[in-house]
């Protein structure tokens, strides 16, 4: 990957994850920014966020989400000249549920292994 799309990257990360921030959307909870991951030609970002909460925030926020991806948008190339704006892809990152089982089935291992 070329410097300049890690760049773009790390730069869409912070303009977004500061403006989410920003957004008066009530269906948008606890969401974090993990990872943007931009297309060589940097035509589209897909976005990786996590989001705090049940099954139903996390909908809830994907779908306010969805809907701010415009504002979104323009507010991503008011903030970093390119040629073409990208185009926003959301996705709910499923990392840090992951470790958590991961971390679950660890402790249950180490438990049934203690001596009694």
């Amino acid at each position: 990957m070329s410097q300049r799309v890690e760049r773009v990257q790390r730069l869409a990360r912070e303009v977004l994850g500061e403006e989410i921030g920003n957004l008066k959307d009530p269906r948008i909870g606890f969401t974090t920014i993990t990872k943007v991951r931009m297309t060589p030609d940097l035509r589209e970002a897909h976005v990786l966020v996590s989001v705090l909460g049940s099954p139903e925030d996390q909908d809830a926020s994907m779908a306010g989400l969805k809907s701010a991806t415009p504002h979104l948008r323009a507010e991503l190339g008011r903030q970093i000249r390119l040629k073409y704006l990208p185009s926003l892809v959301f996705e709910l990152d499923k990392a840090s549920e992951s470790a958590e089982r991961i971390e679950l089935l660890l402790r249950r291992i180490h438990e049934e292994n203690l001596p009694s």
